[in-house]
């Protein structure tokens, strides 16, 4: 995620850093040679083939439509970002509600094993997600937050996030059938950690159901020949100006690309992606403060503008 200060509007003309330029640098620049190019070579062009001059409203009718094309392309995957940020709102939510129902119905010092055994666990369950999600190893996390008889169930498992609400939802059981827990009181936070499973498996879904690859061959390759041939088309009309206006038309429309294809993976690491570290950092701090215990993950740093 980029975290940047709000600049004035002339400053974030020449803003590098947390902008999607390096990234699509080196498309504008062949864009911009070609230009020069078709400038260069436009007169022997039409000297040898008059009837192929390329003129401007072909390529007006194209840009609208591939305007509309990454609009709803842009569209689908801010839906995907959004609903990922949703569902990591939702463990928020439903994690601090669990920690507060667990502490008002088991409250004081016999009970603080229990608290810690718990919050800990909640806290080892949104990295174990986090790192399910970028496809990392959580062994470092995980070892971190849980009890060595906990590792040895959950390290090194492909779910280790459903294993870890599972030996949740069985120390509740039994602090149930202990007679320690009343069934209202139970059922309230058994409803909690169903809706952490469920807000899991919605991660799951958006991270392994990609925009189709097919769709995203058709968008790159469109927007890629339609910036080189715009030069071609505009340079009997503007001249010595078509190496500008090209560049500034292929800038729109590449960054537009490059915008959708981030948000379409928000798990990930990229400029414009959820930022999972810190979201995991904030869940971890608040059940840990509800639960009075020190957290013992490390806050993370923004480098270069961008938090992951």
């Amino acid at each position: 995620m980029i975290v940047r200060p709000r600049h004035h509007w002339f400053r974030l003309l020449f803003v590098w850093y947390g902008s999607v330029l390096p990234q699509i640098f080196g498309r504008l620049t062949l864009i911009f040679t070609v230009s020069l190019l078709s400038v260069l070579c436009s007169n022997w062009w039409l000297q040898h083939f008059p009837d192929s001059a390329l003129s401007i409203p072909p390529f007006t009718l194209m840009g609208v439509a591939l305007a509309i094309f990454l609009g709803f392309r842009n569209s689908a995957s801010y839906e995907r970002f959004w609903e990922a940020r949703r569902q990591w709102g939702i463990l928020l939510i439903e994690t601090r509600g669990l920690v507060s129902k667990l502490l008002s119905s088991l409250p004081g010092e016999a009970h603080a094993a229990l608290h810690e055994r718990t919050t800990r666990a909640l806290s080892a369950f949104v990295y174990a997600l986090k790192h399910q999600l970028r496809d990392t190893d959580a062994t470092a996390d995980l070892k971190r937050w849980l009890t060595p008889e906990m590792q040895a169930e959950v390290v090194g498992k492909r779910f280790p996030t459903q294993l870890i609400l599972l030996d949740i939802s069985r120390t509740l059981v039994a602090e149930r059938q202990a007679g320690r827990l009343a069934d209202m009181e139970w059922l309230a936070m058994s409803r909690n950690l169903d809706r952490l499973g469920e807000a899991s498996g919605a991660c799951e879904r958006i991270a392994n159901t990609p925009i189709p690859y097919t769709y995203w061959v058709l968008m790159n390759r469109t927007v890629v020949i339609y910036c080189l041939l715009l030069p071609i088309g505009i340079t009997t009309t503007l001249g010595w100006l078509t190496p500008l206006i090209a560049t500034f038309v292929a800038y729109t429309f590449l960054a537009l690309e490059m915008v959708g294809e981030q948000l379409e993976e928000p798990f990930g690491t990229e400029a414009n992606d959820l930022a999972l570290d810190a979201i995991c950092h904030t869940i971890e701090c608040a059940t840990c403060e509800l639960a009075g215990l020190p957290a013992l993950g490390e806050a993370p740093v923004v480098r270069d503008y961008v938090l992951t």
